[in-house]
């Protein structure tokens, strides 16, 4: 099976190595960064000039790109080359409005739609232990799976299209809560005089403890405010794509809604690309109004 992949940012890199070392073929699109394509075509890829070249020469199209905006520019210049019994496979947090169009005009061509959500970063992805959360209708996710467990360590099949993603949106929901409120607390613990590493001692060993938490304050601890890779520009994407989601479903959030306020803030303050963790940064804290 030729595979086309196309994102080959920190996550992607990992993600493509995984899949030749698997066996697939490969092709990638010429990027402005020649480091990542020049690395995949040692071990084997191949190197395609275009978007439609790619398309032509792929069973699967896997896209790793940073949100629904970018996923429709570039599925809109696939799609004249896209043929019958093809796959293309969104693995972005992406929106559930953008998604279900999408899906739709893949059909319409005979294109299989699938939407693979993925959990973990860039170490998982180099590791091979990603989680996928996918939404496709049955035949198509037979076809996939082998495909996705080159770079993955759990599959998860949620239903069809539209059931990976609100379960991928349910994940990065409870995760962005936890690190708001890592932010929060351990601003708090700063005015209140609360040693950090005293605090982060005990909190590991109870209930507060969580992969989030470690990310964040572990490598606060050492100077390292870069250890959770999830950046404020993509935290407040996700959270937009939480709250219509929410909307669509008629809950009421009072919390993704504070939530989406806090990283909202941070990105007008011009935050966008620095990683959540970062935040902590005491001259950080103190220009967001946080005490």
């Amino acid at each position: 099976m030729q595979v086309g992949f196309i994102g080959l940012g920190a996550m992607g890199f990992g993600m493509a190595a995984n899949l030749l070392a698997k066996g697939f073929g490969l092709s990638v699109i010429a990027n402005r960064n020649r480091q990542p394509v020049e690395a995949l075509l040692a071990l084997g890829a191949s190197e395609s000039k275009s978007y439609e070249e790619l398309a032509a020469a792929s069973d699967v199209v896997i896209l790793c790109l940073p949100d629904s905006d970018v996923v429709e520019r570039v599925v809109a210049v696939l799609e004249p080359e896209l043929r019958k019994g093809q796959i293309l496979i969104d693995t972005g947090t992406s929106s559930l409005a953008s998604t279900a169009k999408l899906a739709g005009r893949m059909e319409a061509i005979g294109v299989s739609f699938a939407e693979a959500p993925l959990t973990g970063g860039t170490r998982q992805a180099e590791a091979g232990e990603l989680g996928a959360l996918v939404g496709a209708e049955d035949a198509v996710f037979e076809r996939i799976e082998p495909v996705l467990r080159a770079f993955c360590a759990a599959v998860q099949h949620f239903g069809p299209v539209g059931a990976g993603g609100r379960a991928k949106l349910v994940n990065n929901y409870m995760v962005l809560g936890i690190a708001a409120l890592v932010l929060e607390a351990f601003h708090a613990a700063d005015v209140a005089g609360a040693d950090w590493a005293k605090l982060y001692d005990v909190v590991i060993r109870g209930s507060g403890d969580s992969g989030v938490f470690r990310r964040m304050i572990g490598g606060a601890l050492e100077d390292d405010f870069k250890g959770y890779v999830f950046s404020v520009k993509a935290a407040h994407k996700d959270l937009r794509y939480i709250a219509e989601m929410n909307k669509e479903l008629g809950l009421a959030t009072p919390l993704n809604k504070a939530v989406l306020d806090i990283f909202a803030r941070a990105e007008a303050q011009g935050y966008g690309e620095l990683m959540i963790s970062e935040l902590l940064r005491g001259d950080i804290r103190k220009r967001l109004g946080a005490g």
